[in-house]
């Protein structure tokens, strides 16, 4: 097979070079919608097995496949596009090359496996973002390859995983507001969508439930619908403050509440999760727990570099700590 190069892809696409170049290097400045253009045509060109060729003839450098789900991307860079290009850029340091595809959704119902899987492109595989139970089961019985899932994990199937610690995290932010004389806390996140949104919950609670403090199970709010699309409904009695279980969720909950003429912070405090708002949304100053993507980036690189050697430690959850950043959305104490 002939090589195929950026600037062959670049022609057919209809970009840059550069174009192509940040594409699949996961840089800023490409939509979305680009993106997936590019790397079907890459793919379809056969460009990821002359990297694999030409890999091979690098002592030690290892091709790793990134997926992420579609589900948790738009039309503007998110959080998981933000950590995939802290993989991007620390992988040649680690002797790598990264490759990231979208998970669709019509593939995670019918089982397809992805393409760089099928194609041979890829000698280890990063999940991004929690996917379907029976998907995971078809990755690790039929991908061949050892598979690392990174920002969640499940205890029976996925535990080779590197996440934040949400549960520790979200304890530390409900302890913060405890601290300044909140005790009429709610907790925002649907708690049975990811194993994240639980984790930070379980947090929250722990707090609760050391200071003897009752919650009221009408301030659980659920964050989003059957598709995953993101809602915040404001309880009828509002709280003194609460606990967001994402910087975006956050966001939102701030406009439900200056609809409703309630000012942030004096009539009401907010927290959050991530310290991200993904670009475009207005920044809102959320006090909030944040993650530490290159620690989370390094730490899949490392464990799954692990895999590749044979190393002991399959099967273990990595926790990456973070702390909180103090903004504007909490009062310096509760009235």
């Amino acid at each position: 097979m002939a090589k195929v190069r950026m600037q062959d892809i670049a022609n057919q696409v209809g970009v840059s070079a550069v174009t192509v170049h940040n594409a699949l290097a996961g840089r800023k400045g490409v939509s979305d919608e680009v993106r997936e253009r590019i790397l079907d045509k890459a793919r379809e060109m056969g460009y990821f097995q002359n990297q694999k060729r030409a890999a091979g003839k690098a002592p030690g450098l290892r091709s790793i496949g990134i997926l992420i789900s579609e589900r948790y991307l738009a039309d503007y860079i998110t959080f998981y596009w933000k950590i995939y290009m802290e993989i991007a850029m620390a992988a040649p340091e680690r002797g790598c090359a990264v490759m990231a595809e979208v998970l669709k959704h019509d593939a995670e119902k019918a089982g397809r496996l992805p393409r760089f899987v099928e194609e041979g492109a890829a000698e280890g595989l990063i999940v991004m973002g929690e996917v379907d139970r029976e998907y995971i089961g078809l990755l690790k019985s039929s991908a061949k390859m050892p598979v690392v899932f990174l920002d969640f994990y499940y205890k029976d199937i996925a535990q080779d995983a590197v996440v934040t610690d949400g549960f520790y995290g979200m304890y530390l932010m409900a302890e913060y507001l405890y601290e300044r004389g909140f005790r009429r806390m709610a907790y925002v996140g649907s708690i049975h969508a990811t194993s994240s949104i639980m984790d930070r919950y379980c947090g929250f609670r722990r707090c609760l439930l050391e200071h003897g403090v009752p919650f009221r199970e009408e301030w659980l709010l659920e964050d989003r619908d059957g598709t995953g699309e993101i809602i915040v409904k404001l309880p009828e009695e509002l709280p003194e403050a609460f606990v967001c279980n994402c910087d975006l969720v956050a966001g939102r909950l701030i406009d439900e509440l200056e609809k409703r003429g309630v000012r942030v912070p004096e009539d009401c405090s907010v927290v959050g999760f991530d310290n991200y708002l993904w670009p475009g949304l207005p920044d809102k100053g959320i006090t909030t727990y944040e993650v530490d993507m290159k620690a989370m980036a390094q730490a899949a690189l490392g464990k799954m570099l692990a895999r590749l050697e044979g190393s002991d430690g399959a099967g273990r959850m990595e926790l990456v700590s973070g702390h909180i950043v103090e903004k504007a959305t909490v009062r310096a104490s509760a009235r």
